[in-house]
């Protein structure tokens, strides 16, 4: 019988080298995560003090969306700028199994919490007279902790079962944080079955979601088609515009990682696509919602005015 060492930790080889190309990019990653932190910190401050948006629109956008953005990006990148500037990446088995879940966890509140923001623009519009009956604050923290939950119960599931394979061998994690797809290439065991399974859990965790978002907006479609305001209209639809666009980014680039058997997958693209919705999409949000949100807009304002006046 063949024995072979189970080996203690994992060592992650980033998304650059020290060329100075990679110097350059990482500059501007660690940029986009200062721009990204002061944008959701900003927004949260903006919609808590401001009355104009306390809705529920607003309290999905500030204490939860820009919160998870926040979160998401804080997991991933200052880890990854440490082993950058350190030349070394080396993370323990606890480690990588608490990035995986907090990770994880963050991924899977965003997909249930972009559904409900959807299904509450869904009754805004197309049910005005009881939008404060339906989306009353207990609904909203229905919501908000119905999403934590199956955040956190994918991800729990998914840590536990990854790191409960063998590992030996080689210990090189060729991504900048422990992702899934990348930790099970390292596994000394056949890890088919439970590939097949993650694949399933991840369709179901991202078309469930993506299917309340579809409906939602198919049903505001019907609903705008049938005003006969064109003013109506266009607010309708400048209303919903910013949610899509966020929609899409995240959406787009989560299906294509997770959505993708397991043969399609390639480590360069893997890493690209992953460093698009860990750091990209987080810095991304926030500036959507305010450059196209007149009461965000706004809100921004009258910030800046207050402190002006104050300064003088």
């Amino acid at each position: 019988m063949e024995f072979k060492t189970l080996i203690s930790h994992f060592i992650l080889l980033g998304l650059f080298t020290h060329s100075p190309q990679h110097l350059l990019l990482f500059s501007v990653i660690m940029v986009m995560f200062l721009v990204a932190l002061s944008s959701n910190g900003l927004m949260i401050l903006l919609i808590n003090i401001d009355s104009r948006l306390h809705s529920p629109m607003y309290f999905f956008l500030s204490c939860w969306l820009s919160l998870m953005d926040l979160m998401l990006i804080s997991t991933i990148v200052p880890r990854m700028a440490i082993d950058f500037l350190l030349g070394r990446g080396s993370i323990s088995f606890t480690g990588c199994g608490l990035q995986i879940l907090f990770f994880l966890t963050l991924l899977g509140d965003e997909c249930f919490l972009l559904a409900f923001m959807a299904y509450d623009r869904y009754v805004a519009i197309s049910n005005p007279l009881r939008y404060s009956v339906v989306m009353s604050r207990h609904v909203c923290w229905f919501m908000v902790a119905g999403s934590w939950l199956f955040g956190l119960v994918d991800g729990l599931i998914q840590a536990v079962f990854t790191l409960r394979f063998p590992y030996c061998g080689s210990q090189e994690i060729d991504h900048f944080f422990c992702e899934v797809p990348a930790v099970l290439k390292l596994a000394c065991a056949d890890t088919s079955l439970y590939e097949t399974m993650i694949y399933v859990c991840c369709v179901l965790m991202l078309l469930l979601p993506f299917s309340v978002i579809s409906a939602s907006y198919l049903r505001i479609l019907l609903t705008v088609l049938h005003m006969r305001s064109a003013e109506g209209r266009q607010k309708a639809f400048a209303t919903c515009s910013s949610h899509m666009a966020v929609v899409s980014l995240f959406y787009g680039a989560a299906m294509i990682t997770y959505m993708r058997p397991q043969a399609y997958h390639s480590s360069k693209q893997d890493k690209v696509v992953s460093a698009f919705y860990t750091m990209i999409t987080p810095m991304l949000n926030p500036l959507i919602y305010s450059l196209r949100n007149k009461e965000v807009a706004g809100a921004l304002r009258k910030l800046l005015g207050n402190y002006m006046c104050r300064a003088r």
